[in-house]
């Protein structure tokens, strides 16, 4: 069972707590995006670049932190390998 929660944290070199706070800033930073671009929608002279910038940087932080994880570990055994490609 609790293996349940630490698989894939273990496949991005993290343990629970730390993959715990990495996702819980993407989401704080992705409801703040969605509500950026709400009022884009309504009133588009406001925050005319900031979902851009919001997106850009969180796939920026992904993937030099994906980079970083797979540089850290030698090669993932063909499981991991086969079951982060279905992600």
């Amino acid at each position: 069972m609790t293996s349940l929660f630490t698989r894939h944290p273990a496949s991005v070199g993290e343990s629970y707590f730390a993959h715990f706070l990495t996702a819980m800033k993407f989401s704080v930073t992705m409801v703040f995006g969605c509500i950026v671009c709400a009022i884009h929608a309504v009133l588009p002279f406001l925050f005319e670049k900031t979902g851009s910038e919001i997106i850009e940087h969180l796939h920026h932080t992904m993937v030099t932190h994906r980079n970083r994880s797979i540089a850290a570990s030698d090669h993932p055994a063909p499981s991991e390998q086969s079951a982060s490609l279905s992600q």
